[in-house]
């Protein structure tokens, strides 16, 4: 028998987490072809060049590469021309609108889900009042139409992974579907170990929902040295209210990043995540973590004062509790005031259980669980591991 297999990832543009788990869930199956919304050379992953990847029509309108974001209301039918009938196996990594693919009626489709589409569900009035009265407009009349395309495609997913339990939950909600949890992978090989400094680091793209702002407000107002790793359409609003005590280090590339962890007092992170690489990178790193504690934080960072926190389970980070400077200031005095109960080790034992061959194991799994028939085309823990480093 000749099994087709095709992996399906929302867009290629930059490398993040979600590219990451793409990048994976090929070497788990070195024979898939890949299928995208849109692509560009930089946001390719090396592993995946030489692959034969299909694009859809969005990747010939002009601009649509660079501000794929903005062509929202295109998205059910850019993922409808993704033509994957042919193809037993489908395995996506989904942020939302590349579900909606056409596929077989046989095809079996298990759909990676990092977050349904924020802007569509719960977070559709705060992403409105954030926009002109003419984008407002037409947000508002096409957003329910993405929305129907978006939940009419979550029926036809054979089953639904998330990325963290609150991913799993927001996929109830929205879709009315369960879906069993598999942590996304962390490079462990890239963590260091070094002494670190008197700075504060925030890292991570410059963009609202972030709250960079807050972060640079509460180090400013304690006299604490904040460096910021990452670029963004906030950065000029963020460098007009820093302080001398502010350090912009820009896009930095990833071993540079990397030595910015493991020399921070400790990392700062305010977002409400879905779940959040960056907190478990610095862990990696031995460092700890003062984050906002909702969401995904609440699943990468074992809190001080928070249950498991014991001689057997330190301590690798605390929470505060609002998405305010005062909050946060709080956190940072509070967590100086305790330094000596986080352990760089303890740090490193914590991020290591989201290794990623942790993950890999657990798709192999999954892919199996759902397509026994698929073991000939799936590779090995092992082999797939030498194919992304």
């Amino acid at each position: 028998m000749h099994m087709r297999v095709a992996v399906l990832h929302h867009w290629f543009v930059t490398r993040g987490g979600g590219e990451r788990v793409a990048e994976c869930l090929a070497a788990l199956l070195p024979s898939a072809d890949l299928f995208t919304l849109v692509s560009s050379p930089e946001g390719l992953p090396d592993s995946l060049r030489g692959r034969t990847l299909t694009n859809s029509f969005l990747q010939k309108v002009p601009g649509a590469i660079g501000n794929h974001r903005h062509f929202m209301p295109l998205y059910p039918e850019a993922a409808r021309s993704l033509d994957l009938r042919g193809y037993d196996l489908v395995v996506s990594s989904d942020s939302g609108p590349v579900k909606a693919a056409t596929l077989g009626p046989d095809a079996v489709h298990l759909c990676y889900c990092h977050s349904p589409m924020r802007y569509l569900y719960d977070g559709y009035e705060s992403y409105r009042a954030t926009m002109g009265s003419v984008t407002r407009g037409l947000f508002s009349v096409t957003a329910p139409r993405v929305r129907r395309s978006d939940i009419a495609a979550a029926q036809r997913v054979t089953k639904f992974l998330a990325n963290s339990a609150y991913v799993a939950e927001r996929i109830r909600s929205a879709y009315r579907r369960e879906a069993d949890v598999v942590h996304p992978p962390i490079d462990l090989h890239r963590a260091r170990l070094n002494i670190p400094g008197e700075a504060y680091l925030a890292a991570g793209r410059l963009v609202s929902y972030k709250k960079t702002g807050l972060m640079i407000e509460a180090c400013e107002r304690l006299g604490r040295p904040l460096r910021i790793a990452g670029s963004g359409p906030e950065e000029a609003r963020l460098r007009r209210m820093a302080g001398p005590n502010t350090t912009f280090l820009g896009a930095l590339p990833t071993e540079a990043l990397w030595d910015e962890y493991s020399r921070a007092r400790a990392l700062l992170f305010a977002a409400d995540e879905d779940f959040g690489m960056v907190p478990l990178e610095a862990q990696s790193c031995g460092r700890p973590v003062i984050a906002y504690g909702i969401g995904g934080s609440l699943e990468t960072v074992r809190g001080a004062g928070e249950e498991g926190d014991s001689d057997e389970l330190p301590p690798t980070g605390l929470f505060f509790a609002e998405q305010t400077a005062d909050s946060l200031a709080e956190a940072i005095l509070r967590f100086e005031s305790q330094e000596d109960r986080f352990y760089p080790e303890a740090a490193q034992a914590h991020a290591a259980e989201f290794a990623t061959p942790i993950f890999l194991a657990n798709m192999r799994r999954e892919i199996l669980g759902v397509m026994p028939q698929a073991e000939p085309w799936a590779a090995s823990v092992d082999d797939a591991i030498r194919t992304v480093g």
